[in-house]
């Protein structure tokens, strides 16, 4: 099959568009023939040695957001047949999605959303688990509560503004002046520009924040991603909580009335069952910004590290 792959770390010119062993099913997995396979910054964290090392020789395929159809089940497998199409995200340390053919764990897939096509399903699976988890699972949003997001236009931001607005909560996004009207258009009940406008002089009593800001970027993102979250503990309401899907909990956060957490998002099925639902019942859509093919992960890759992506960029395969 063919696939991109990395076999050293370092920027996007290491990633290789080659020939690879085609996976087969083991027990409890599926073989995927992939369609399309979703862009996050962690594919480019990882290409770039920043998450995790390998030690000695390695071939590496990226990848955990993927949509397609099954080609054959393993030993075990009763939930899904041949010909099924399928989204999900990837075991975290496996990935694999940039190929043309991935195996993998049955559990981590659901049945494709019937709106959507396989490059808009790719879209999805990280992005909508990562905001499913970190503002229900460990936030706890419910309805009449006023949550703020973060990178509100980004990948997950996206996704989250619209799961807040389904839940029933006031959702307040922040993002450049230039995507206000899309913020608005998806759900967002206030739109906060963070270019012209301080976060502190125009929001209070805030009951949860999702940051979203890439890290990682350079020394000035990264600076401002501080800072930005400084400026999230000064609107939290008493008791309030803040997630981030992209830092741990600040040593300042201790005995100052708000909960920090952090959230890496966890493959799941059964959750990613329940969002296509919701899609498929009008209330969520993901947007996708760039559409590429397999070969230009590099580009992607450029993109994505750029960091002022609306949406999510997709790699088709098929």
């Amino acid at each position: 099959m063919k696939a991109v792959r990395i076999h050293e770390y370092g920027g996007p010119e290491v990633l290789t568009y080659e020939d690879a062993p085609r996976p087969a099913p083991r027990e409890g997995e599926l073989l995927v023939r992939v369609h399309a396979a979703g862009v996050n910054p962690a594919d480019w964290q990882i290409r770039s040695g920043k998450r995790s090392r390998l030690t000695g020789p390695f071939s590496l395929i990226p990848g955990f957001d993927v949509s397609g159809v099954v080609e054959a089940t393993g030993r075990g497998v009763d939930r899904f047949k041949a010909g099924d199409a399928v989204y999900g995200m990837l075991s975290l340390g496996k990935g694999g999605a940039y190929a043309e053919y991935v195996a993998g764990t049955a559990e981590n897939f659901a049945q494709k959303p019937r709106s959507l096509g396989h490059v808009e399903a790719a879209a999805m699976p990280v992005a909508a688990l990562t905001a499913w988890q970190a503002l229900f699972d460990a936030a706890g949003l419910s309805a009449g509560q006023t949550v703020l997001i973060h990178a509100a236009a980004g990948g997950v931001g996206h996704i989250a503004v619209q799961l807040s607005k389904w839940k029933g909560a006031h959702v307040i996004g922040t993002a450049s002046g230039r995507n206000a009207s899309f913020l608005r258009g998806i759900g967002a009940d206030q739109v906060v520009d963070y270019t012209t406008t301080r976060l502190e002089e125009v929001v209070a009593g805030v009951d949860v924040v999702l940051d979203c800001v890439p890290r990682d970027v350079d020394a000035a993102t990264d600076a401002a991603a501080e800072q930005t979250l400084e400026r999230s503990r000064r609107v939290l309401r008493k008791n309030g909580v803040l997630v981030s899907i992209c830092a741990g909990p600040s040593p300042e956060s201790a005995g100052s009335g708000v909960t920090e957490m952090y959230v890496l998002a966890q493959s799941n099925g059964p959750q990613l069952a329940e969002i296509a639902r919701l899609v498929d019942g009008g209330h969520v859509k993901p947007t996708v910004n760039t559409v590429l093919p397999l070969r230009q992960a590099r580009r992607a890759h450029e993109l994505s590290q750029e960091g002022h992506t609306r949406g999510k960029i997709v790699l088709r395969v098929v």
